[in-house]
């Protein structure tokens, strides 16, 4: 009970702090274990209304204390209306070289946001889709609880 408490707790503070420039935002949970699965691929479905404006794209990754690499890695692929695919890999940096965590913390939850493309032009308008998968080298990454796609429009 407590850890749900905690977990709310956060929810409603990220919910409250969004940006007015927000135009998606979605977090999915990894596992009830605390651990991500190669074969655990998490997709995210996000509406281009107007294809003639700029946006940022963030992922956002949700860790516990004890996280054991200073990066999260992670592949992306990025499907068009159209059927285009383009994948991407990012190496999201979770853990400062001093070993101090990086995020918003709430007990012993971190939240972090990471910038992965400022400026994005899409070249049609519909649903994009997002494919997520860790790409790390052990399998399950663990001490991970969610991974979010999270899409502003560039000022």
């Amino acid at each position: 009970m407590k850890q749900l408490v905690v977990i709310m707790t956060v929810m409603i503070s990220l919910i409250a702090c969004e940006p007015g420039n927000r135009v998606f935002s979605e977090h999915q949970d990894l596992s009830p274990k605390l651990e991500w699965l190669k074969q655990d691929v998490k997709e995210f479905k996000v509406p281009i209304e107007d294809n003639s404006l700029s946006y940022n794209l963030s992922l956002s990754f949700r860790y516990i204390v004890g996280y054991s690499s200073q990066y999260a890695k992670v592949k992306v692929t990025e499907t068009s209306p159209s059927g285009i695919e383009n994948v991407m890999e990012y190496d999201l940096k979770v853990v400062e070289d001093n070993g101090e965590y990086i995020g918003e913390m709430g007990f012993e939850i971190w939240d972090s946001e990471h910038l992965v493309e400022s400026n994005k032009q899409y070249e049609e308008t519909g649903i994009y889709t997002y494919v997520i998968e860790h790409n790390m080298p052990e399998d399950p990454m663990t001490s991970a609880m969610e991974i979010g796609v999270l899409l502003d429009k560039s000022e």
